[in-house]
C-alpha cells in the first residue's frame, strides 16, 4: 500500500475522549488518545494492549529478508536517491495507525490530540518520556524541525501537508499546527503521520566535518527514535536493523507484543531467482510471494514437503490498490480517451490469468476495489447531486453506464473486442495500413529472389495517424515480473498495427524516468485507505501533474476531478465522503487513464517453520514484523532436520 509510514495515506476522525484541565493554549476541551474517520476507535484510553497481539511475546532472534536491485541513501525523506528498505523501523510518528482498524490511529510520540470542531488547527500533547537513540528528548523544537525540514526536502510532504499553514510550539511539550483551511476532518491525522527525526542531529555535522542535509543522499545511518536502529550497512548489498532493547515506548500500551525480532536483515538480489534459491535452502527465513504462478508451480521443494516450511494464503480486508498500465498523458498518443480505452480492449486479462496466474486473480474494477468505496450501478442519491454539478465536464457515460472491464469468457469474445478497439482507434484518427517491412531474416538469395519477381516482399500491419506518424508506445518496467505478462499484450496491440517494445532498467534509471516523467506507459499502483483524503490531490490533481515525483504519475489534468477532491477533502461526514468518492471512482473509470490489472485478497507467505504469532492476526496485514516472534523450540528444531 507504496506505505504505513509518512507515505501512507490515513484518514482522522475525532472520537475517544481524554478529560484534562482547562488550558489556555486551544479552545477545545477534549484530548483525543485516537483518531478514526471510519468508526469510534475500538480501544478506550486506558487499554493494555491491542487484542491482534501476545504482549508477552518473546523477544529474540533473527529473520533474514530478500530485497529486489539495489540501494544508495539511508535517507528516506529526500526525493533523491534509492532508499534502503526498512528505513521506518528506525522512527516513531506522533500517532500511529491499528492494523485492524482501518484509517484509525493511536497516540504514540504524542500522549493525546487536541483540535476544535472546525477542524481548523490541531494541537499535539507530547509525552516527556519520548527519546531519540542518544537518549535526547523529543521536544516541540524537534515536531517543528520535521514538519519544515520534510516539506522542504521532498516535493511529496509539500504536497502532502499543503493545507497546513504553519507549526509552533506552544508549550513545554505543547505543538500546534494551523491550518489554511476549515472543514478538512482528515487534517489533524495525517499530521499525526509525521515522523519525527531529531533537529540537533540534521543540524550538525558528520564524522568528516561536513553539514548533514535532510535533503540529500546519505550512507551514513541516521539518528532515529522507533524500535529499530541501523546495526551495519553493506551499500547496494545488505542493511541489518538491530531492536533497541531500551526503546522508550516498548510498555506503551500502543507497542506492546510488537517489534519482537532482535534483528532484521535485507539481502539485496538483482532478480528473483537466486533470491528464491536461497529461501529454498534456508539462507533466508520469510518469502512475500507476489507471482500467482510461482504460487502455483515452485513449491514443491523438499523442505516444505516435509513440513520445515510453512506455506500461507493469509486474508486480509484492506481496500484493493488499483496497480495498473498507466498512460503518460503528455505524450500526444494517449491524449484521446478513445485510444486509451482502446488499450483496455486489447488487454486480453482471462487468457493471463488461465494461463500465468492460474486462476487466482480478479480483474480490478475500481480505484478503489475490496470496498464499499467502489461505484456500482447508475449514480443516485447524493453521488448524483455532486456528479450534477460536473455534467458538461465528464463523460456522458458516468450517467448512463456502468463501467465494466472487457470480459473475455467465451470463444470470440476477444475478436468483438478487438473489432470495438479498431472502431474507437479509427474514430480519433488512426488508420491501419498494410506496408512492407523488411524481413530480418531474408538473406542474399531471399533478396535475389524477391528482385526476379520469385517471392514478394514482406507485409505488417501498421497505425498512423493523418500526419503519417505510426502509433508507438513503449511498456517501461523494473526487473523481469511483468515482462512474460506485457509480451502477449504487446502481439496484441501489433495485431492492430500498434508498434510496442518493452524496456527493462535497473532501479536508479526506473526512478530517474518515472520522476521525470520519461515514459509511455509504467505499472504503477495506488494504494488507498479506507478513508480517501488529501492524497488524492497528489494521485490526480492538476497542481500534481507537473510536479516531478509526485504519485500522478499519469499526468492527470482534469478540473472536475479537481472539484471531486476536493468533495472528498472537506466531506462533512461518512456518507458524504462515500457518495464523493463513488463520483470520483466513476469519473476516473469513464475517462479509461489506465488499464486496471487484478487483485488478491490474500498476502500469500511462506516461511521456515521457526516463528510463532498471536490467534488473531490484524485484519489490515499479515503483520509478520510487526507481531510475529521467533521460537527457539522450532528453530533448533528446523535446524536439527536441515542436518540431518
Amino acid at each position: 500500500m507504496r506505505r504505513l509510514t509518512p507515505f501512507t495515506v490515513a484518514a482522522l476522525a475525532f472520537l475517544s475522549f481524554l478529560p484534562v484541565p482547562n488550558r489556555a493554549m486551544a479552545d477545545e476541551s477534549q484530548c483525543h488518545h485516537a483518531m478514526s474517520l471510519v468508526e469510534e476507535p475500538k480501544y478506550a484510553p486506558d487499554f493494555k494492549n491491542f487484542d491482534w497481539v501476545n504482549p508477552d511475546a518473546p523477544k529474540g532472534g533473527t529473520v533474514r529478508q530478500w530485497a529486489n536491485g539495489t540501494f544508495d541513501t539511508l535517507n528516506p525523506f529526500s526525493d533523491k536517491g534509492v532508499k534502503a528498505a526498512g528505513l521506518g523501523l528506525i522512527y516513531d510518528s506522533l500517532f500511529t495507525p491499528s492494523f485492524d482498524e482501518p484509517s484509525t490511529q493511536y497516540a504514540l510520540i504524542a500522549e493525546c490530540a487536541f483540535y476544535p470542531d472546525d477542524y481548523s488547527s490541531v494541537t499535539f500533547k507530547l509525552r516527556p518520556e519520548a527519546k531519540f537513540h542518544d537518549g535526547q528528548p523529543i521536544t516541540p523544537e524537534d515536531v517543528v524541525f520535521s514538519f519544515d525540514a520534510l516539506k522542504k526536502a521532498n516535493p511529496f510532504y509539500a504536497f502532502y501537508y499543503k493545507n497546513v499553514e504553519k507549526a509552533e510550539k506552544t508549550g513545554d511539550h505543547e505543538v500546534k499546527f494551523t491550518f489554511d483551511t476549515k472543514g478538512n476532518r482528515e487534517l489533524p491525522m495525517i499530521v499525526g503521520e509525521l515522523n519525527i527525526v531529531p533537529k540537533h542531529y540534521w543540524e550538525g555535522k558528520d564524522a568528516n566535518g561536513n553539514q548533514r542535509d535532510i535533503g540529500k543522499t546519505t550512507v551514513e545511518p541516521p539518528l532515529g527514535n522507533g524500535a529499530y536502529k541501523i546495526k551495519s550497512v553493506d551499500t547496494s548489498r545488505k542493511i541489518s536493523y538491530e531492536r533497541v532493547p531500551d526503546y522508550w515506548a516498548k510498555d506503551l500500551p500502543v507497542m506492546r507484543g510488537q517489534q519482537n525480532f532482535d534483528n532484521l536483515e535485507f539481502t539485496y538480489y538483482r532478480d528473483r531467482t537466486p533470491a528464491f534459491e536461497d529461501f529454498k535452502t534456508g539462507r533466508i527465513d520469510v518469502w512475500p510471494e507476489n507471482q500467482a504462478g510461482a504460487w502455483a508451480t515452485q513449491y514443491n521443494f523438499d523442505a516444505l514437503k516435509n513440513g520445515l516450511v510453512k506455506k500461507e494464503a493469509i486474508p486480509v480486508k484492506r481496500v484493493a490498490p488499483m496497480q495498473a498500465f498507466v498512460f503518460n498523458l503528455r505524450r500526444p498518443q494517449f491524449q484521446d480517451p478513445r485510444v486509451r480505452q482502446a488499450f483496455n480492449l486489447l488487454f486480453n486479462f482471462e487468457e493471463a490469468n488461465k494461463k500465468l496466474f492460474y486462476n487466482l486473480y480478479e480483474r480490478v474494477d475500481s480505484y478503489f476495489a475490496n470496498s464499499d468505496l467502489a461505484a456500482k450501478g447508475l449514480p443516485q442519491g447524493r453521488e448524483l447531486e455532486i456528479l450534477n454539478e460536473i455534467k458538461d465536464e465528464v463523460p456522458p457515460e458516468v450517467f448512463t453506464t456502468e463501467w465494466k472491464n472487457p470480459v473475455n469468457a467465451q470463444e470470440g469474445d476477444y475478436r468483438k473486442h478487438q473489432q470495438e478497439a479498431l472502431k474507437l482507434l479509427e474514430a480519433a484518427g488512426w488508420k491501419i495500413r498494410s506496408e512492407d517491412v523488411e524481413d530480418p531474416n531474408c538473406g542474399a538469395w531471399c533478396k535475389f529472389k524477391k528482385t526476379i519477381g520469385l517471392s514478394s516482399g514482406s507485409t505488417a500491419r501498421v497505425l498512423r495517424n493523418d500526419k503519417g506518424e505510426q502509433m508507438t508506445v513503449e511498456f517501461l518496467i523494473q526487473g523481469d515480473t511483468f515482462e512474460r505478462i506485457i509480451l502477449p499484450y504487446v502481439q496484441n496491440l501489433a495485431a492492430l498495427g500498434i508498434k510496442a517494445t518493452v524496456r527493462n532498467v535497473d532501479d536508479a534509471q526506473y526512478k530517474q524516468r518515472e520522476d521525470n516523467r520519461d515514459f509511455d506507459i509504467i505499472v504503477d499502483s495506488f494504494p488507498q485507505s479506507n478513508s480517501p483524503g488529501n492524497e488524492q490531490r497528489d494521485f490526480w490533481g492538476s497542481a500534481a501533474a507537473d510536479k516531478p515525483a509526485s504519485r500522478n504519475t499519469a499526468g492527470i489534468k482534469n478540473p472536475a476531478i479537481d472539484k471531486l477532491i476536493d468533495k472528498i477533502v472537506f466531506a462533512k461526514d461518512r456518507a458524504d465522503l462515500v457518495a464523493a468518492v463513488h463520483a470520483l471512482d466513476r469519473v476516473l473509470l469513464w475517462n479509461n487513464y489506465v488499464v486496471p490489472h487484478w487483485h488478491y485478497p490474500y498476502e500469500r507467505l511462506a516461511y521456515w517453520d521457526k516463528f510463532g504469532r498471536p490467534e488473531k492476526l490484524p485484519s489490515q496485514t499479515s503483520g509478520f514484523t510487526q507481531v510475529w516472534w521467533y521460537d527457539d523450540a522450532k528453530a533448533k528444531a528446523v535446524e536439527a532436520a536441515k542436518g540431518k
